[in-house]
């Protein structure tokens, strides 16, 4: 028969199986910060595919007649909102309305969730040079504001 002294663990052995699970919990914690900042890399890689693939889309259709575009004008959306809100359609055949965007996805990395998504990127006019990009009257492309650097190196700014 055994004695109640002999059932259960000492202190010790709590102590020692405590600080096992912390070490390995502390070494877990900069692979799941590593795993966040992969999806949010390839977060933004879709949002900004997405919001590219639109302007030209709405350049394209500019281009072809199919929506009503100035003289003067480069053929680029003037604000990424139009391409959610949409444009009548000139022509008679397909819609009425051209709708490029459901809706402008947010910049993943961009901090402050009260700003509007369209205003968590930075927008590049078509006169602007592409290594000090500006805004202007048109939308050529859009870049992030977030002053980090990916994973391979390369400033979120450039991609």
């Amino acid at each position: 028969m055994k004695r109640p002294a002999d059932r259960g663990f000492t202190l010790v052995e709590l102590l020692i199986t405590v600080a096992i699970v912390a070490v390995l919990a502390m070494g877990a914690m900069p692979f799941m910060q590593l795993v966040n900042q992969r999806a949010k890399e390839q977060e933004l890689r879709t949002a900004l595919r997405q919001i590219r693939v639109a302007i030209d889309a709405y350049k394209k259709a500019g281009d072809e007649g199919r929506i009503l575009r100035k003289a003067d004008a480069s053929g680029y959306p003037p604000s990424l909102e139009v391409l959610v809100e949409g444009v009548d359609n000139i022509k008679t055949e397909g819609p009425k309305r051209w709708v490029f965007l459901r809706r402008v996805p947010r910049d993943p990395f961009f901090a402050d969730r009260s700003v509007e998504a369209a205003r968590t990127w930075g927008r590049r006019s078509y006169d602007s040079p592409w290594d000090s990009p500006r805004e202007g009257k048109d939308v050529f492309d859009v870049y992030s504001l977030t002053e980090g650097v990916g994973l391979d190196g390369t400033p979120y700014r450039e991609w």
